[in-house]
């Protein structure tokens, strides 16, 4: 898959061909997705095209509401934005649909790297990568005289020397609010300390295990620099710290970074302190505590084959090469378009991609165990109970699940 591709110039260095001709479509269009400004550019490009109504719901609620809305016949979605933890679940319950005639009709201006590949089936078309590393204020650390944090350790020390020396009371961010963010955190942490989510082969669960307890432990060690109403901080929330001045340090995503200062009424010392790295590493591991990740776009099963010809239409429309020319659009995101050049921000999610950062399990029952997590992980991070007590109430929890839904007997 592409991802492979991030360390090398393939990707990137591709030409952008032929300008698209103007965009027609004769049949209704309707997407869901998240919310950030990459998205929101995709989304405004489709809606360029003419002969048909496009329409968007972009929101972070979208994977609480894009299987419901692609379940019904007709689907209320034609579209749905996802990345490869979320494409999972669409597949799981047969609502999207194998796109290989469409790329052969009308996706000749689509590099094969862009290409979703599940088996033989072209199942997304991806148009951006990222990951989530070091975002950081340069001048507060040189105020105290540190180096940008390569590990977690580092992180936790920094951020000791900032309170001490009474420059934030909460110098850390992160996006632990309860749920989806929550988890992810986990599973970055997770993996940094070299843990497996399942027993090699099966659907058993492993994550009740030292290095479980481990990444509980730094997350809950963090937490203890994080504003104290962290578990309901989404990305949104946490960025909102950073710009007001009251975070110096946070894992945060690439695809946040190119426009976390470009808000109205950021300080100015901000605006100049921001700076980005790749992501840390924890517990001497060499793997960074954090995944790769791509979004793409899908098209849905139960829809016609106008609606779903004009929905792969539009959105090819939207990710065209000439949408690089904006500066401000070059600069949202690692864009996995022919012809796209790296930016100064997006330099954390390469930095990731060279150091071997795994991607994020596209395994079917990953779904089940995120869930899990988000949903059992809050009363450890309250010192409700103990962080053995948690897994074994995310193991519990997804097992359960994972019976209900045939992985396990």
């Amino acid at each position: 898959m592409f991802l492979r591709s991030l360390t090398t110039a393939g990707v990137l260095a591709l030409t952008a061909g032929g300008a698209f001709a103007e965009c027609e479509i004769t049949a209704r269009v309707s997407i869901v997705g998240n919310e950030f400004p990459a998205i929101q550019t995709v989304g405004a490009g489709a809606q360029d095209c003419s002969g048909a109504e496009v329409t968007t719901n972009l929101t972070a609620d979208h994977q609480k509401i894009n299987l419901a809305g692609m379940q019904g016949d007709p689907a209320e979605y034609t579209s749905a934005i996802i990345a490869n933890s979320s494409i999972v679940a669409l597949m799981n319950e047969d609502v999207i649909r194998p796109l290989n005639d469409l790329v052969d009709t009308h996706g000749d201006r689509l590099s094969d790297q862009q290409l979703i590949r599940i088996g033989d089936d072209v199942m997304a078309v991806a148009f951006m990568a990222n990951a989530q590393h070091l975002v950081y204020r340069a001048d507060v650390l040189s105020e105290i005289g540190v180096e940008p944090p390569k590990t977690y350790e580092d992180m936790l020390a920094a951020a000791k020397m900032i309170r001490d020396k009474g420059l934030m009371d909460n110098p850390v961010g992160g996006a632990y609010a309860a749920g989806w963010n929550l988890a992810e955190e986990f599973v970055n942490m997770f993996i940094g300390y070299g843990g497996e989510f399942f027993e090699a082969g099966t659907a058993n669960p492993s994550v009740n295990t030292e290095a479980g307890v481990n990444a509980l432990n730094m997350m809950k060690s963090l937490s203890e620099y994080m504003n104290p109403d962290f578990l309901t901080h989404d990305s949104n929330a946490t960025n909102a710290e950073f710009r007001v001045g009251n975070v110096a340090l946070m894992n945060m995503w690439g695809s946040r970074a190119a426009t976390l200062t470009d808000a109205e009424g950021v300080p100015q010392e901000v605006i100049d302190g921001m700076a980005i790295a790749g992501p840390m590493t924890v517990g001497g591991g060499e793997i960074p505590a954090s995944t790769l990740w791509w979004d793409g776009w899908t098209v849905a099963k139960n829809v016609s084959d106008d609606e779903a010809a004009s929905t792969f239409k539009a959105l090819s429309y939207a990710i065209r090469p000439e949408i690089l020319d904006d500066e401000e659009v070059a600069k949202q995101a690692v864009w996995l378009i022919p012809g796209y050049e790296r930016t100064e921000a997006a330099k954390g999610v390469f930095a990731a991609a060279q150091m071997g950062t795994k991607p994020y399990p596209m395994l079917p029952y990953m779904g089940l165990m995120h869930t899990a997590l988000g949903n059992e992980l809050s009363d450890f991070m309250q010192g409700k109970e103990s962080a053995e007590q948690a897994l074994a109430d995310v193991e519990a929890a997804y097992t359960a699940a994972a019976k209900e839904n045939g992985y396990l007997q």
